[in-house]
């Protein structure tokens, strides 16, 4: 197939999936001697895709590029809703980030306002052979931060204003090219439509429960929990109406620490980027808001800061908005994102706790949950989860986690 030499670990990679990686590094013109290919990160940093390094050495450069390579077997894709993910993200890199940012250049937006995302150097969407290439930003100084601790003031701030740019830009769209807009929302597809009508679903939150539940002090508690936990398919039914309405936006769907980078020159942070769109489809903005916020930061942080930064994200929808002459209070007023708040709290609980149950836990942990996805599927992973006990690490931050929460929604009345 290629003409260069491969090196690294590169097995899970099938046939067609590495014949399409050969065409887009041959399309760089680097005269390829080898290519070597290497982990990102370690376990734990990604869990819907394979994600590798691929280094290329040529007479005519060198290149780094990210991989992100879909499982083919049936059991992690039927799990994981793969074929869905990949296609959301394939048509988010090739359709609309590429569109979102031809209307800043066409309004006149300075640069430095400009929506910033990895470029897309291919993208096979082919099940079972998903592929997508993407610019690896580590070259440009860009890095993770480490997912179990929360992310500063600064790094929550530079999220808001970024998610205030890409939120603007649907709303621009719906404005100036309303079918194109119904057009992409069509395409992207929510990952709880699927969830919703899977019969196992109540299952697994009993099962998230019980789970938890070791994790609280008292029966207050777990009351909250309980309640919190309880009928989520009918709260995910009640918000479904919100994708179809004014006020909806195509989300990035999945803000938690590790679909971010950030970029720090001399300790002072310049930049930030999302990486990650396999979850995006058009939803109410709230939803990329208040995860990111409940997932990222802490009770501490919150208590004296939630409103100031929902303040912040909603001013700096309104200034990226004023680029198209038009103004985020006839749109999605501060009105509305605080009945949204209170709107949301129930299935963002119950996300947010989900979520905190995986990614709490350490890389050996992550190693067991993704060999249980391989062979039993979701129900595998819960089993697994279920039958062996977390280690302490995890344990206490896990329980942080879920104790502050509740003091958030204690302290905002959003029970």
């Amino acid at each position: 197939m290629s003409q260069y030499k491969l090196e690294g670990e590169f097995s899970n990679i099938n046939e067609r999936q590495l014949e399409f990686i050969n065409e887009v590094i041959l399309q760089q013109n680097l005269q390829v001697d080898k290519v070597i290919f290497g982990p990102l990160g370690k376990a734990g940093d990604n869990f819907m895709s394979d994600v590798k390094r691929i280094s290329v050495e040529g007479a005519h450069g060198s290149l780094k590029m990210i991989v992100k390579v879909a499982s083919d077997l049936e059991a992690v894709r039927s799990a994981t809703g793969t074929e869905l993910l990949f296609t959301n993200e394939h048509v988010m890199y090739t359709e609309v980030l590429p569109k979102l940012l031809s209307l800043q250049k066409a309004a006149g937006v300075p640069k430095k306002e400009h929506l910033r995302y990895a470029k897309c150097y291919g993208s096979l969407n082919e099940a079972p052979n998903e592929v997508i290439i993407l610019e690896d930003l580590n070259e440009s100084n860009f890095k993770m931060l480490n997912k179990f601790e929360p992310l500063s003031e600064e790094c929550i701030r530079i999220i808001l204003k970024n998610f205030g740019i890409f939120h603007s830009l649907s709303y621009a769209l719906k404005h100036k090219e309303p079918a194109t807009y119904h057009l992409f929302s069509s395409k992207l597809k929510d990952t709880w439509d699927v969830r919703v009508n899977d019969p196992n679903v109540g299952l697994q939150f009993e099962l998230l429960l019980k789970m938890v539940l070791p994790l609280l002090d008292n029966d207050t508690q777990k009351n909250i929990v309980k309640d919190k936990l309880s009928n989520v398919v009918q709260a995910v039914l009640n918000l479904s109406e919100d994708k179809n309405s004014g006020i909806s936006v195509i989300h990035q769907g999945d803000a938690w620490t590790n679909n971010f980078m950030f970029r720090f020159e001399e300790g002072d942070l310049r930049e930030s980027v999302m990486v990650d769109y396999q979850a995006s489809s058009s939803h109410n903005p709230m939803t990329d808001i208040l995860f990111m916020i409940y997932i990222c930061t802490d009770h501490e942080a919150r208590s004296q800061n939630l409103h100031d930064w929902l303040d912040y994200y909603h001013s700096e929808l309104d200034k990226s908005l004023s680029h198209f002459g038009l103004k985020a209070n006839d749109i999605y007023s501060r009105d509305q994102l605080n009945a949204d708040l209170k709107r949301y709290g129930k299935l963002l609980f119950a996300t947010t706790v989900l979520f905190n149950n995986v990614l709490m836990r350490d890389a050996s942990e992550v190693t067991a949950m993704m060999e249980a996805l391989k062979i039993g599927g979701f129900d595998g992973v819960m089993e697994n989860m279920d039958k062996h006990a977390m280690s302490k690490e995890t344990f206490d931050r896990s329980k942080k986690r879920l104790l502050d929460l509740i003091e958030t929604y204690t302290q905002y009345d959003l029970l």
